[in-house]
């Protein structure tokens, strides 16, 4: 997932905010998934602070322990090489997975998982729109998160919060 709408400008760019809409629109991608079925053993969210408060706002529209969370300075500054190691470090007995970080990294990471075999309307719609703000892909990865290489993943869906 895609952190959601944050405010222009803050003393850092760690320090944004969400916007107003951010707020909203995290908290229905947190009932989106919760409506899709998905419910993670852990969150691993970027320390940023709109990565942090969407992680915050996912699960409280979820109803998610929001004590997943598991927050990384790495994912923050994290090109698509170094956030595909991240997940790869992920526990073995993980079985679901959540990942909220920034884009261009999220989008790229999104379509190299991706085994183009998936949900052909949410492959079209994630292709069409990109990777917007608050955008969630959910891939099923049928290998150990070490083992997870290019093509490894299935999207199943994609959403995309308001506009």
């Amino acid at each position: 997932m895609r952190h959601a709408k944050a405010e222009h400008s803050a003393s850092t760019d760690h320090a944004r905010a969400l916007a107003d809409r951010g707020l909203g629109d995290a908290e229905a991608a947190g009932r989106w998934m919760s409506d899709h079925g998905i419910d993670p053993d852990v969150a691993l969210v970027s320390d940023a602070l709109r990565t942090q408060q969407t992680w915050e706002r996912v699960a409280a529209g979820a109803g998610w322990d929001e004590d997943l969370a598991v927050l990384s300075d790495a994912l923050y500054a994290a090109g698509t090489d170094s956030a595909f190691d991240l997940v790869r470090e992920t526990a073995p007995d993980v079985r679901t997975l959540v990942v909220i970080g920034h884009n261009p990294t999220v989008g790229s990471l999104a379509e190299l998982v991706d085994d183009g075999e998936g949900d052909a309307e949410a492959t079209t719609t994630m292709l069409t729109r990109g990777f917007p703000t608050s955008a969630v892909a959910v891939f099923a990865v049928d290998v150990d998160w070490a083992d997870l290489g290019p093509g490894a993943a299935r999207l199943e869906a994609f959403h995309v919060g308001a506009a």
